[in-house]
C-alpha cells in the first residue's frame, strides 16, 4: 500500500509551490507526518499545525478553522496521504509556511509511516532577503526552538486555476499585526454616518464600516482624508477588495461587538475597489437572541434579534436633552415563538425610509437592550436591519407564524414574574448538584432557575470596569489624560468615569459549587456600595476595600439564574448569570421548606 501511495504523492510540488518561476501547482498529493494543536487561546477556536512531505520536502502549515473538522473527526492523521485544495504561501526568514484553507484526505491510500527523508524547504536566497519590520516566532515542528523570524514580503498567491487580478484572497481571521501585504474580499454590512470629534489637540471626522467574509468580521475606520475619500465608496451590501496598507491594531471593544481581537484604519494608500462576483461572500453573520431571553440579558449589552413584525408605529421626533437636537424615530413591535414582544426603536433616516409591511420577517443586527418597560430594544447607528432575509432562522419564523402564531397572544417584560410564567419557565429551587445533572443551559433555549447559595470567594481582579457618565450609555471609556475619559460610543469626554460591576462570584450549597457572572446591580447588593466608592477605597486605603470583599463572603443568598450554553472558541460551556439577588427571609424560606416537605407526604 506505501509503494502505491508513494507513486501518487506530488514529488517536488512543496518546492514549486513557493517557486514564482514554475507553473502554479494545482492540488498536489502530499503526506501528513505530524499534526498537533496550537497552545489554546482564550475565547479563539482551537487551531492545529500540521507537517506535509512531497518524498522530497516537508514544510510547517497550519490549517485555517473551517478545515479543523478534518482533525476533530478523525480523518486527517500521522500518516495518511491529502489532496491540497485550497492553500496561501508564506515566507518566513528561512521557513516557508502553507495556510491550509480547504484539503481532501485520500482514505483510499490509507496511512503509512514517513514516506522517504523529506529535507525542511529552506533555501539561502530566501535567508537573505530584506526583512519586514514585524517579527513572529515559534517553535519547530520537530523540537528545535526557532530564534524570533521577521515576516518577509507576504502571502504568495493562493494556488487556484482561476487566475485573476486578485489571486491572493486572505481570509478576515488572519488579519494581524504580523500581517504586511494582503488582499481582502469582504461584504460591508455596516457603514456609520460621518462623525466630527474635537478636543485640546485636534479635531477631525471619521466614518467605520463592518467587513465580512467566510472566515469572520472585522471593524474598518477611515479619518479625515481617508473618510472623505472612501466614504461615498462604500454602500451597505456591497463586496469590495480592499488591499494594504492599512494599520491593524487591537479592537477597541466598547466601539464594537464584532467577534475580532483586531480592528482596521484606512491609510493614504489604502485601495478599495468594488467587487464584481458576489456570490462567494456572505451576506451577513448574526448571532440571534430570542426575544424570550431579553429578560436575562444584562442592560445596555449589544445582540442581534429576529422576529415577525406585529406592529409598525408611527414616526415621531424627540429632542435630545444634551445636544438640544431634533431626532426622528419610529417604534415597532416585535414577536417570535418565544410567546414573547418586545418593542424596537429605529431612529433618523431608518425611521424616515421604513417600509416594512406587518408580518414581514426582520433580523437586526446590532440593537442595545435597554430596561425601559421591563425589556425593549434600540437600533444602534452602527446596526443594520434585513426585511424578509434569507436565512434558516427567518424561514422557521415565518412558517411559525403563518401555521400558528399570527393567532397567539403574546407576552411583554414587564417583569420577571410574568416572562417566567409566560415562557413556561417556573422559579424552580435547584441545589447545585441538581443543576449539573439535569445539564440546564445545554439545550437550545435557555433555562431558568434559583438557587440558595453561599458566597465563598469573589474574583477581585476584574470586578468593574470605568464606564460612560451619559445618560443610557455606559459604554467603557478609555482615560488619555488625568481628568480626560473618553467615550467614542456617544462621541464625549468626562473628566472622570462612573465604574460599574462586571464580577465572577463562586457560590456553595451543600451539593457542591457554581460560578456565577453578576452585573452592577447584583453587585451593589451583594457588595453593600457601588463600584465608584469601592474604587475610592482601593486608591485611598486598600484594608477597607479588603473587609468589603470579607463581609461579602460566606453570606447566603436566594439567587435567580439563568443558564445559557455560550461557546469560547470551539468549546461549548454553560454560562451561569444572575438575574437578582435577595437575602434570605427566614419566614418564607421556612414556608418554602414547609409546602416541600407536604410534597412529599404520599398518604
Amino acid at each position: 500500500m506505501a509503494l502505491d501511495a508513494a507513486s501518487q504523492v506530488s514529488v517536488g510540488a512543496l518546492s514549486a509551490i513557493f517557486d514564482e518561476r514554475n507553473p502554479q501547482v494545482q492540488e498536489p498529493i502530499v503526506q501528513c507526518v505530524q499534526i498537533k494543536p496550537l497552545p489554546p487561546q482564550p475565547n479563539h477556536p482551537e487551531r492545529y499545525r500540521a507537517v506535509f512531505s512531497d518524498i522530497t520536502n516537508y514544510v510547517q502549515t497550519m490549517l485555517a478553522t473551517q478545515a479543523n473538522h478534518f482533525v476533530t473527526s478523525g480523518m486527517l492523521k500521522k500518516g495518511c496521504f491529502v489532496r491540497l485544495k485550497s492553500f496561501q504561501a508564506n515566507s518566513v526568514k528561512g521557513k516557508k509556511i502553507l495556510i491550509i484553507l480547504d484539503l481532501e484526505v485520500l482514505q483510499e491510500l490509507g496511512e503509512a509511516e514517513k514516506i522517504g527523508e523529506p529535507k525542511p524547504l529552506e533555501n539561502k536566497s530566501d535567508v537573505e532577503e530584506k526583512p519586514q519590520p514585524t517579527t513572529i516566532s515559534s517553535n519547530g515542528f520537530y523540537g528545535s526552538k526557532i530564534q524570533p523570524q521577521r515576516v518577509e514580503s507576504g502571502v504568495q498567491p493562493t494556488r487556484s486555476p482561476l487566475a485573476s487580478t486578485h489571486a491572493t484572497i486572505y481570509p478576515i481571521e488572519y488579519i494581524s499585526p504580523f500581517s504586511n501585504k494582503w488582499t481582502i474580499k469582504a461584504r460591508c454590512t455596516s457603514k456609520s454616518t460621518i462623525k466630527t470629534w474635537h478636543n485640546r489637540n485636534s479635531e477631525g471626522r471619521l466614518f467605520s464600516v463592518n467587513l465580512l467574509d467566510d472566515s469572520g468580521e472585522i471593524r474598518a475606520t477611515g479619518f479625515n482624508e481617508q473618510c472623505d475619500m472612501l466614504y461615498d465608496v462604500f454602500q451597505e451590501g456591497g463586496v469590495y477588495y480592499i488591499s494594504t496598507p492599512c494599520r491593524v491594531q487591537i479592537a477597541k471593544k466598547q466601539f464594537t461587538n464584532l467577534n475580532n481581537d483586531y480592528e482596521i484604519t484606512f491609510e493614504r494608500g489604502t485601495v478599495v475597489e468594488k467587487a464584481e462576483d458576489q456570490s462567494d461572500v456572505p451576506q451577513v453573520r448574526f448571532n440571534f437572541t430570542t426575544v424570550g431571553d431579553l429578560q436575562s440579558v444584562e442592560k445596555d449589552t449589544t445582540i442581534d434579534v429576529v422576529g415577525v413584525l406585529k406592529e409598525v408605529g408611527e414616526i415621531s421626533q424627540i429632542v435630545s436633552k444634551s445636544t438640544n437636537k431634533p431626532y426622528d424615530k419610529r417604534e415597532l413591535t416585535l414577536v417570535d415563538s418565544s410567546g414573547f414582544s418586545v418593542r424596537l426603536t429605529v431612529w433618523g433616516t431608518t425611521a424616515l425610509n421604513f417600509s416594512a409591511t406587518p408580518e414581514s420577517v426582520i433580523a437586526f443586527k446590532g440593537v442595545k437592550v435597554s430596561d425601559f418597560g421591563g425589556r425593549s430594544l434600540s437600533l444602534l447607528s452602527s446596526g443594520s436591519m434585513t426585511i424578509d432575509p434569507d436565512i434558516e432562522e427567518a424561514h422557521r419564523l415565518k412558517g411559525w407564524y403563518d401555521a400558528q402564531g399570527r393567532h397567539e397572544t403574546f407576552s411583554s417584560h414587564a417583569s420577571m414574574s410574568s416572562a417566567s410564567s409566560s415562557a413556561g419557565k417556573l422559579d424552580r429551587f435547584k441545589t447545585v448538584a441538581q443543576i449539573r445533572e439535569e445539564q440546564l443551559g445545554m439545550s437550545d433555549e435557555a433555562a431558568y432557575f434559583s438557587c440558595r447559595a453561599t458566597v465563598i470567594y469573589i474574583k477581585q481582579d476584574t470586578i468593574c470596569y470605568p464606564a460612560c457618565l451619559s445618560q443610557g450609555c455606559n459604554k467603557k471609556v478609555t482615560e488619555l489624560d488625568p481628568g480626560q475619559w473618553r467615550c467614542e460610543s456617544c462621541d464625549k469626554t468626562h473628566l472622570r468615569p462612573e465604574y460599574r460591576y462586571i464580577m465572577l462570584i463562586n457560590v456553595s450549597d451543600h451539593t457542591g459549587q457554581l460560578w456565577l457572572s453578576c452585573f452592577d446591580e447584583v453587585g451593589r447588593q451583594l457588595l453593600g456600595i457601588s463600584a465608584d466608592e469601592l474604587m475610592d477605597m482601593r486608591q485611598s486605603e486598600s484594608n477597607l476595600a479588603g473587609e468589603v470583599f470579607q463581609e461579602a463572603n460566606c453570606r447566603t443568598w436566594n439567587f435567580r439564574c439563568r443558564a445559557k450554553l455560550d461557546h469560547y472558541g470551539d468549546q461549548p460551556r454553560i454560562r451561569y448569570q444572575v438575574s437578582s439577588a435577595k437575602a434570605i427571609n427566614y419566614s418564607e424560606e421556612a414556608s418554602r421548606l414547609m409546602n416541600l416537605i407536604q410534597s412529599y407526604n404520599l398518604s
